[in-house]
């Protein structure tokens, strides 16, 4: 252990120095996951509705839009969106292609999150809420969504922690991210083994913090379960 060399894994004073100009691409990392994951939430709501619909004009494209997100690599739809779409006439920018990428992505897993929360209802208060005359989506609004969100609160702060952690990915297709920023660093100084442990301390620290959100939600939550 002693002829390790510890510098050459991680320099303390690189790291300090470079902290500046990589946080510089926190802001685009938060809106990339942010964005996405509220994106995400809006079209996997209505997913869910249709993958539980017994329409199959509804829940047929649904489950294959599901499935297909889901057997699909994340960087694969990032190249498609970034590299392929300009054949056709179709182009966006790097963030662009970015938010869109993982917009379409994550909105299969929460789909499948808020159709697993609903599920988990009792039918009998739907059968209650039809008794008392509500409407569907009175019912929806004023009974299932409270008590289903809490079910939810734990899966769907998954997603955005692996969103925040797959935000990295943005970096493939040139979107100036924290790592990113990193990996310019580390070419220059060569060292890129000090910049990965530093991004991967920052991704730490902002999951923390986003767990500390999750709890604090689950508790907020509570009284509907």
């Amino acid at each position: 252990m002693s002829d390790i060399e510890w510098g050459l894994l991680f320099d303390p004073e690189l790291a300090i120095n470079s902290l500046p100009y990589v946080l510089e691409g926190i802001w685009l990392t938060l809106l990339i996951s942010m964005g996405s994951m509220l994106g995400g939430l809006v079209i996997g709501f209505f997913m869910a509705l249709a993958r539980t619909s017994k329409q199959p004009l509804l829940h047929l494209p649904a489950r294959l839009y599901i499935s297909f997100m889901r057997g699909v690599p994340i960087l694969v739809i990032l190249f498609l969106l970034y590299f392929a779409l300009p054949v056709i006439g179709l182009e966006f920018t790097a963030l662009q292609a970015a938010l869109i990428g993982f917009t379409i992505n994550s909105a299969a897993y929460i789909a499948e999150v808020f159709r697993s929360a609903l599920a988990s209802v009792d039918k009998g208060q739907w059968e209650s809420s039809t008794a008392l005359g509500l409407s569907y989506w009175q019912t929806m609004r004023r009974i299932i969504l409270p008590q289903s969100v809490r079910i939810a609160v734990p899966p769907l702060s998954n997603v955005y922690l692996d969103l925040i952690k797959a935000s990295s990915l943005a970096a493939m297709i040139t979107v100036p991210e924290i790592f990113q920023k990193a990996r310019i660093v580390g070419a220059r100084e060569y060292d890129l083994l000090t910049l990965l442990i530093l991004v991967a301390l920052i991704h730490w620290a902002i999951c923390t913090v986003m767990t500390v959100l999750q709890n604090y939600l689950e508790k907020r939550y509570a009284e509907y379960l």
